[in-house]
């Protein structure tokens, strides 16, 4: 193994003490640099440097001058450019289009990032770098590899690549890709020749396409025909979905008026041993010495780790199938142990692992033998197979060593738990789960009850969710403190109707499980819903799908949140749409009050 510095450089004062005078690789990104595995630019960064190449960091540069992307001279190889850990339009604004007033993922949480910071930084950069290869990756350029709606614009745009002087784009994850882009270039191949990568989207001029042979290829509708034609947009989201599989997975290309936009088949996902040796590089858990403020955004995640990467639960608001992937890669529980032993003998170190999981904390783990050789299937969902072994026998055996390694006082699960995978036959891991490692709350995500919601959003039933929550009320019988299930709802999102969201509510308010945590749908780039919402067509049936928008966005959720004085307005205005203006009135089980008349006596 490489020797690694404790920081990343990020000033050539730093690069002179580590011996460099050039880099091999600057990273650009628009969070601060972090130095722990949960941000993307420290993880590459570890991961480039452990495979023996240089690489220094360019953190939030000011777009407005040339300074700062001077700053660290011209890389050897090429420039990386990532958006950052979320993107950036998601980060600066809420689901109603409110710019937000900061930044978690900043110094102080101020405001350092531009929008659309991919395109913004790969602009400055090729200008100011001519003949130096640029690489865009990270959450952003991954999500917009190929056209999509854009909801900030309330437009189709094209791929990021087609707008962006990049010469390469990653999805994914990225380890594999950047390692064998690093190498190539150092070999000294040209970048244009870097074609044939998997993880990676390249593009091709359209007279080299016209004469390419396309066997092989699925040609997705143009851009200007999704554009134009919902149902074209819909068929291309369809396409390139079923071809999110590293194995079975083929070429995708997509016609842009000045360029084809090409994706490979996507990476295979690491090993075991792989993922033991990224996320054990030495990383410093901190953000980097040179920033005077806190950066928000590290304090929750600082002494958690991840266990796995993947998830097959394949929610239609979430992208992951596009970036992690649907097969589930863990980790070895002793590479775990090492990590929290580390952890451990940090002076910073209160005794209390704030969480142990992945995208799903209980598929850690979880394997099916197909994906091994064949890859996911290409007609069914993994959650509803009842060939996946679901047991959380791995699981139980990474907490119960965690919890014995010595100054370890508790272990929580802060990422979430998938309650449809905790059946009946389960008791005994819903009961160790609460147990140890959960505080007062266990974060479930049920987002709708609504039957005909469920199904749109890819959940599943209210049947399930129910007896979930009888199992874990069951539990709780006895405790001097008992615990509490915090469920996450979502309102506005496609196929709901305000009479769904008014039997939610009245599922809360017979439940008690009334709850802050409402998230109003946002079409975030490449989600199954996105394409929905933007074509009101499911992008598999190609039938029409009823689509909330603009004031019933609002209605919708106003009634989730129905005891706030300020949503009153609303929440009657959403009962009489529904035809239940029963629910208005001091009855018990009333959702908003009746007002008295102006200038009628009291009795």
């Amino acid at each position: 193994m490489t020797v690694q510095p404790p920081f990343l450089p990020m000033t050539m004062e730093e690069a002179e003490r580590l011996g460099i005078d050039r880099f091999d690789i600057i990273l650009i990104t628009g969070d601060a640099y972090v130095d722990h595995p949960s941000f993307g630019t420290a993880l590459i960064g570890r991961v480039l440097w452990d495979a023996g190449f240089s690489v220094g960091v360019i953190a939030q540069p000011d777009w407005r001058s040339d300074a700062d992307f001077r700053r660290l001279g011209t890389p050897g190889l090429f420039f990386s450019v990532s958006a950052g850990n979320v993107d950036s339009l998601v980060n600066a604004f809420t689901p109603n289009l409110k710019r937000r007033s900061s930044d978690v993922y900043s110094p102080g949480g101020r405001l350092l990032r531009p929008d659309r910071a991919t395109l913004v930084y790969t602009d400055k950069v090729h200008a100011l770098f001519p003949g130096t290869p640029v690489v865009i990756g990270g959450i952003e350029a991954s999500l917009r590899r190929f056209a999509h709606y854009d909801y900030w614009s309330d437009s189709v745009r094209q791929s990021i690549l087609a707008d962006a002087p990049a010469d390469l784009l990653v999805f994914g994850m990225g380890e594999h890709q950047v390692v064998a882009i690093a190498r190539r270039l150092a070999a000294g191949e040209a970048a244009g020749s870097l074609t044939d990568i998997p993880g990676t989207a390249y593009r091709v001029d359209l007279k080299t396409w016209r004469a390419t042979d396309h066997t092989g290829y699925v040609v997705l509708p143009s851009y200007g025909e999704v554009r134009d034609d919902r149902y074209a947009y819909a068929r291309a989201f369809a396409e390139h979905y079923r071809e999110q599989d590293p194995m079975r997975g083929r070429r995708v290309a997509q016609p842009h008026p000045k360029t084809v936009v090409v994706q490979n088949p996507p990476a295979m996902p690491l090993s075991g041993e792989e993922l033991d040796r990224v996320y054990e590089l030495p990383y410093a858990r901190a953000a980097h010495p040179s920033y005077t403020e806190p950066v928000p955004a590290l304090e929750p995640v600082r002494f958690s780790v991840v266990s796995h990467r993947g998830c097959f639960g394949s929610c239609s608001f979430c992208a992951l199938t596009h970036h992690q992937g649907r097969i589930i890669q863990s980790r070895s529980i002793d590479s775990i142990v090492r990590e929290v032993e580390r952890m451990a003998a940090m002076p910073e170190f209160t005794g209390v692992v704030q969480d142990v999981g992945g995208p799903t904390a209980n598929m850690y783990g979880i394997h099916c033998g197909r994906w091994d050789d064949a890859g996911t299937c290409p007609d069914r969902r993994c959650i509803d197979c009842p060939a996946l072994d679901r047991s959380h026998k791995e699981q139980l055996r990474l907490l119960r060593r965690l919890r014995e390694i010595p100054g370890v006082k508790r272990v929580f699960i802060a990422s979430g738990i998938r309650y449809d995978l905790i059946g009946p036959e389960d008791r005994d891991y819903l009961a160790e789960v609460c147990e140890h490692h959960i505080s007062g709350h266990l974060k479930v995500a049920p987002e709708h009850v609504s039957a005909r919601v469920s199904a749109s959003m890819g959940k599943p039933s209210r049947e399930v969710f129910e007896a979930f929550r009888e199992r874990f009320e069951a539990l709780q019988a006895g405790k001097s403190k008992r615990q509490y299930l915090v469920p996450y709802f979502m309102s506005g999102h496609p196929g709901c109707r305000i009479e769904d969201m008014v039997e939610l509510a009245e599922y809360v308010r017979d439940t008690g499980l009334y709850t802050e945590q409402v998230q109003d749908f946002t079409p975030t780039p490449m989600s199954i819903s996105t394409t929905i919402y933007h074509t009101g067509l499911d992008p598999f049936t190609l039938k029409e799908v009823y689509v909330p928008r603009d004031r019933e966005k609002r209605v919708q959720r106003a009634l989730m949140h129905y005891r706030d004085p300020k949503n009153y307005g609303l929440v009657c205005e959403g009962l009489r749409a529904a035809g239940r203006e029963d629910l208005i009135g001091n009855a018990w089980n009333c959702l908003a009050p009746a007002r008295r008349k102006k200038g009628a006596r009291r009795p």
